[in-house]
């Protein structure tokens, strides 16, 4: 383990070509198993590219994945729970920051449990521009499936009942 539980990290999210896209901070360490790592933030700050920043507005419980091309952030909003689902590498961590690459394609789920795939077009134009290769294209569409399946028998961060007993280590951990 890297991490010790109640940590607070940032996150830096990164483009093919290696430029800084966005940093997260203060992002608190849930829980750090072989296969992920599982945080939470409520109006964490984010830093985009062009400089600008803002502050999340509801709580989120997020999922790095130490083998899987994607990660998974529960978002607690007024109105359900939404997830957003980045298509990217898997992370890294560097000096106690969480790094990672992402390939632009999304999954957004509704409280409803329907999906949609978002950026499609984003994803063909830098896949052009930044070169992706053949390799990184098969990846990416074969972990959006993986994701999909996942998503469709509510399973890993889409299992409600795995999902609440992080949230409520969260309210925890933020009443300390």
């Amino acid at each position: 383990m890297n991490f010790n539980i109640g940590d607070k990290i940032q996150i830096h999210c990164y483009k093919h070509n290696g430029k800084l896209n966005s940093i997260s901070k203060n992002t608190i360490v849930l829980d750090e198993t072989k296969e992920m790592l599982v945080c939470a933030n409520y109006h964490a700050k984010l830093f985009d590219y062009d400089g600008k920043s803002h502050r999340t507005k509801e709580p989120a419980i997020l999922f790095f994945f130490k083998d899987s091309w994607f990660n998974v952030i529960a978002q607690f909003k007024k109105y359900g729970l939404f997830y957003y689902c980045n298509i990217a590498s898997p992370y890294v961590i560097d000096d106690n920051v969480i790094k990672y690459i992402d390939y632009d394609l999304d999954l957004r789920v509704f409280p409803d449990g329907s999906h949609k795939v978002l950026d499609k077009n984003e994803y063909k134009f830098h896949k052009k521009i930044m070169r992706y290769s053949s390799d990184i294209d098969l990846i990416v569409n074969e972990e959006l499936k993986k994701l999909i399946i996942l998503k469709n028998g509510n399973k890993g961060p889409f299992n409600v009942k795995i999902l609440s007993e992080y949230y409520e280590k969260f309210i925890k951990l933020s009443e300390k």
